[in-house]
């Protein structure tokens, strides 16, 4: 058996493919940096890192963009020796194509595509040689409000341009068009026994969101639309269910080398009552088999509902060493390295060298910079996804403010309006410790206490956030023995994406600056620790 989701927190739009017996995936990133995860498995169940496709900050403008622009759903294939990524920077330029021999890279600066319209764009290898691209777009006659359509063009990847006169919409509207059908998006080719399969999202990414299916005998249509269409959502489940799995959608497909067929798309989990729809860990990636059914292929065909567990795919079980994506865990970081481990991230694009772990080793040394936490810039914050819905999150802080402008502490942040912050700082001439609470004004303070005597630079002091499905409490301690609760059972709903909005989940991390005013003074953190906890 194996866990649903395969990557839990906040890794959304799934896309796959295979490499002989390898198996990557990617995910959508949007202003985090750097861009686009990438996975590496053997076997569709334990998966590692190896990087990020887009992880030089010339490759990446995020610059001033709100936290849900950025990269959308990217596509991954594989032909002939090369690994190909697809995708749409919203805000700051239209669609590209980086490439890469080796997964785990150096992948190409983006080629970016002239008159390609629209979001989530993939590509298709045909059997005669031909390469096209799909995409979605704008119908040639907008009906209605989410009236989207799905188009494809032959493309030249020796010149990486599109071939012009090739453009045919393959699909207007969705797979009932009667009834208005919107959002259609995430397309994907595949050509299974002598059919062109069309698969798509529609409904939109929230409890609507779906999964639908069209075939022709010809790559650019007629593609006709499979009757037991959707064959992937949740839309129809009582609202109230126990350990629901919402929102699912945003597909792709994958044909194991010994001829099963699996599906990994996006998914949610709301924390109790799940009526709500209230969760915090964001659009994570799941997986279900899939069977073809009179020669169609059908999601999860066996139940209705997306399974927390299913038997495992028919290939040799392989694990990586001292990976943690999958169950319930605990991964202690302590900066020992030269490198960021591949889990860390940065909130839009760092033009300069802010942070060190070689200044004084075995320590992540963050310097502190004017931009805050609250507003939409690169702060010195760097922080790893929550990928539970019960979760602990500690660490050692070396940080002595200087003035009432500097502090630093740690973040749970969804964006720059929903996110907490607890930290250090002056006032009135003495260290405190406080809460403060993202606004539409900036942010404001909920509560503060007096940290007690004078701590020494070599002293560290201990910060926690506990967060357990719909509340929060934070704390802290001078000796990792007796914690003082600065705040407990704070509302955690305000960091979850329904009160929030957007398509990301809360980032847990670690946050210096001097707010508005040159900084001179350094945070070092010694370690930090992420413990998780599912009830499922």
């Amino acid at each position: 058996m194996f866990k649903n989701p395969i990557l839990p927190g906040f890794y959304p739009d799934p896309s796959i493919c295979r490499a002989g017996e390898d198996y990557y995936l990617v995910n959508s990133s949007f202003s985090y940096y750097p861009g686009l995860p990438i996975f590496h498995s053997r076997d569709l169940v334990n998966w590692r890192q190896i990087g990020h496709v887009l992880d030089r900050p010339s490759r990446l403008n995020l610059d001033n963009l709100p936290l849900s622009s950025g990269c959308y759903a990217p596509a991954i294939q594989y032909n002939k020796g090369i690994f190909y990524v697809t995708n749409t920077l919203v805000g700051k330029g239209e669609n590209f194509i980086v490439t890469a021999k080796d997964p785990e890279g150096p992948w190409s600066d983006p080629y970016w595509i002239k008159n390609a319209p629209g979001i989530d764009p993939s590509l298709f290898f045909d059997d005669d040689g031909k390469v096209y691209w799909v995409g979605n777009g704008d119908p040639p006659e907008s009906r209605y409000n989410g009236h989207k359509a799905i188009w494809m063009q032959e493309i030249d990847l020796d010149k990486m341009e599109l071939v012009p006169g090739t453009k045919h919409i393959l699909v207007n509207g969705g797979s009932n068009p009667d009834k208005n059908p919107i959002w259609i998006e995430g397309p994907h080719l595949y050509k299974v026994h002598g059919y062109y399969y069309l698969m798509a999202a529609e409904g939109g990414t929230a409890e609507n969101h779906s999964e639908v299916i069209f075939r022709s005998t010809t790559v650019a249509g007629q593609y006709e639309s499979y009757k037991g269409n959707p064959i992937l959502t949740q839309r129809t489940l009582p609202p109230g269910r126990s350990n629901a799995i919402t929102c699912t959608g945003h597909a792709d497909m994958v044909e194991t080398q010994n001829g099963e067929w699996w599906a990994v798309f996006l998914g949610c989990r709301p924390y109790e009552p799940c009526q709500d729809n209230f969760y915090n860990t964001g659009r994570e990636t799941f997986m279900a088999p899939v069977q073809w059914i009179d020669g169609w292929p059908v999601i999860n065909p066996e139940f209705e509902q997306v399974q927390y567990s299913y038997p495992a795919p028919n290939l040799p079980e392989h694990k990586w060493k001292n990976t943690f994506y999958n169950g319930n865990f605990t991964l202690r970081e302590d900066f020992e390295s030269n490198e960021l481990a591949p889990y860390w991230i940065f909130i839009r694009t760092p033009r300069e060298e802010w942070y060190s772990l070689t200044e004084k080793k075995g320590y992540l040394r963050i310097k502190l910079k004017p931009e805050e936490i609250t507003a939409r810039e690169n702060p010195a914050f760097i922080g790893r996804r929550q990928q539970h819905l019960h979760f602990t999150v500690e660490t050692a802080m070396y940080f002595i403010p200087q003035s009432e402008n500097e502090t630093a502490g740690i973040v749970a942040f969804q964006n720059e309006i929903n996110c907490y912050y607890m930290g250090v700082t002056l006032s009135g001439g003495k260290e405190i410790i406080c809460l403060e609470k993202g606004s539409t004004s900036g942010k404001k303070t909920i509560v503060e206490k007096t940290l007690p005597g004078e701590r020494k630079s070599d002293t560290p002091l201990y910060l926690r956030i506990k967060g357990e499905g719909k509340t929060i409490s934070f704390s802290y301690s001078e000796d990792r023995k007796k914690w003082n609760i600065l705040m407990e059972d704070v509302d955690n709903t305000y960091l979850s994406t329904k009160r929030a909005g957007g398509f990301v989940g809360v980032v847990l991390g670690m946050y210096a600056s001097s707010q508005g005013k040159p900084g001179n003074n350094t945070a070092d953190f010694d370690w930090f620790e992420y413990r998780g906890y599912d009830p499922v």
